[in-house]
This record gives structure tokens, C-alpha cells and sequence, in this order.
């Protein structure tokens, strides 16, 4: 009872980490048809942000800092690089994979391309015994995190101007153009939020994993994108689900399984997902 008590908040916490990166992901594409590939560049910047400035700043507000230093490169790949391409998707494409490859160069170039231990709070160094289970802590910070993001981007989609624009521009994109309301600062907006987001997951997963490395925004990047596709391109419910459904799996079937079973089992479960319901578990269309 206890292992499968610690499978499954362990596969919460790592469906948690996932739903961090997914989000944003699926807020990008939703409103701007944008599947940006580059994501996990702005993963890597609130990581290594956060990293550096912890010895000058402390760590709460180097966290702040990773955060925000996220958003901005969110914000300003959004008006210097995907503005001009919004009707070219091929090259929205090739501009993201390429500032992804130069994103890590340019992160092992300035501290290397080895691993480096990452700070932690300190209360993610203990357990909590939960009906026999030894839990770390961290799998509970993790966990918080995704829950209070999840219900922020809730509320701010559903209560705010900006929010009501962006399910607007999910649900029809011509309609709103048509009505004279001007998108281009809801884009802006919407790569800064998924930048923000995906630094928070950055710097969480550098707690998670105990170190980061220049590459590990991209080998996270390839499960938030399963999970984006499963949940349904533009739901951030739907990404919520396919990311707990993911985690579960993948940890179950490690431990259970062969080694490296549960990256398998998650490919196969996106294959079967896009042969019996295309558009995912939530459908293209909806956003909450």
C-alpha cells in the first residue's frame, strides 16, 4: 500500500512539473497558433536566472528574478521573432527550433554544458509519511504550485478583459479581429504569461532533479508536448488531465515495469489518443 501511495504522489509531482511547461504551451497555441518549440529555452532561462542570482539575491526573490526574467524572454521572442511570421507557420517552425539549438550553446558557452546542483528551500529536504508512505517534500511543492497555477489561469481567463479575449481568440480568431479588438498586446501577453510559467517549472525542476543543465529544457519539453496534444491543443483543463494521466503512467509503469517502460507507455498512449480522438481529450476548441 505504501509503494503505490508513493507512486502516485511521486507521478503527481512530476505530472504537476509537466502541466507548468504544458500550459503554457497550450495558451501559445490556442490564441496564436503558435506551437513554439522554443519553449523550453524560457524554461532553461528561469533556471539558470534563478541559479545565478540565489547567492546575491537569496533564493525567494531569485525565483522572482527566474520568473521573471521567463516572462520577458516570452514577451521579447514574441515581438522580435514570431510577430512578423504569424502567417508563416513554416518558419515559425524553423525560428523557434533554431533559437532553441542557440539557446543551449549560448547557455553552455557562459557556464558549460555540465550539470550544476541547484538550491532548494529547505523544507524540500524532508519527507512527510503519508498512510505509511515516506514522501519528499518537494513532490508537495510541486503539486501546490501546478494547483495554484491552474486555478489562477482559470480565474484569469474567465474574469479578466485580457482573459476573455484570449478564449475568444481560442474559439474564433477572425470574430475577433472583426470586432476591431486588436490581439497582437493579448499575444504579447500570452507568450509572457507561458514564458512565466515555464521558468516556475525551470526552477521547480531544478529542485525536483536537485541540478540543471542547458539541455534539460528541451528533454522536458518533449513530455509537455504530449501532454499539450493529448489534453488538446489550446485547453488548459484538458492539459491538466492528460498531465496527471501521464505522470501517473509513467511512474507506475517504471517502477513496475522494464526499464525505460513508461516513456514507451506515454508515446504509446499518444498514439492511441490520436487514433481514436484527434483533436484530445478536451478538444482544440476549448479552453477551460
Amino acid at each position: 500500500m505504501s509503494t503505490v501511495v508513493l507512486l502516485a504522489l511521486t507521478g503527481l509531482g512530476l505530472a504537476a512539473l509537466y502541466f507548468l511547461i504544458a500550459s503554457g504551451l497550450s495558451l501559445v497555441f490556442g490564441l496564436a497558433g503558435v506551437l513554439n518549440f522554443a519553449h523550453g529555452l524560457f524554461l532553461s532561462v528561469g533556471a539558470y536566472v534563478t541559479w545565478w542570482s540565489a547567492p546575491h539575491l537569496g533564493l525567494p526573490l531569485a525565483v522572482v528574478a527566474g520568473v521573471v526574467a521567463a516572462a520577458a524572454t516570452g514577451a521579447l521572442v514574441e515581438l522580435a521573432m514570431i510577430r512578423p511570421l504569424y502567417a508563416r507557420h513554416t518558419e515559425q517552425v524553423l525560428v523557434t527550433v533554431g533559437l532553441s539549438l542557440a539557446g543551449v550553446a549560448l547557455l553552455q558557452s557562459i557556464w558549460g554544458a555540465d550539470a550544476r546542483v541547484f538550491p532548494a528551500f529547505a523544507f524540500t529536504g524532508n519527507v512527510t509519511t503519508v498512510l505509511g508512505a515516506q514522501v519528499p517534500d518537494d513532490r508537495f511543492l510541486l503539486i501546490g504550485a501546478a494547483v495554484l497555477v491552474l486555478a489562477g489561469l482559470l480565474a484569469f481567463l474567465r474574469f479578466t478583459r485580457y482573459g476573455l479575449v484570449i478564449r475568444a481568440g481560442v474559439e474564433n480568431r477572425t470574430m475577433v479581429k472583426a470586432l476591431g479588438i486588436d490581439v497582437r498586446n493579448a499575444f504579447t501577453l500570452v507568450f509572457a504569461i507561458g514564458g512565466a510559467l515555464a521558468g516556475l517549472a525551470g526552477i521547480l525542476g531544478g529542485m525536483y532533479f536537485t541540478s540543471i543543465s542547458p539541455g534539460q529544457g528541451g528533454s522536458l519539453l518533449i513530455f509537455a508536448f504530449i501532454v499539450v496534444v493529448i489534453g488538446g491543443l489550446g485547453s488548459v483543463t484538458g492539459s491538466a488531465v492528460a498531465a496527471v494521466v501521464v505522470g501517473l503512467l509513467q511512474q507506475f509503469v517504471n517502477y513496475y515495469g522494464a526499464s525505460g517502460a513508461g516513456d514507451v507507455s506515454v508515446v504509446a498512449l499518444l498514439a492511441i489518443v490520436l487514433l481514436l480522438r484527434p483533436a484530445g481529450i478536451a478538444g482544440k476548441a476549448a479552453t477551460a
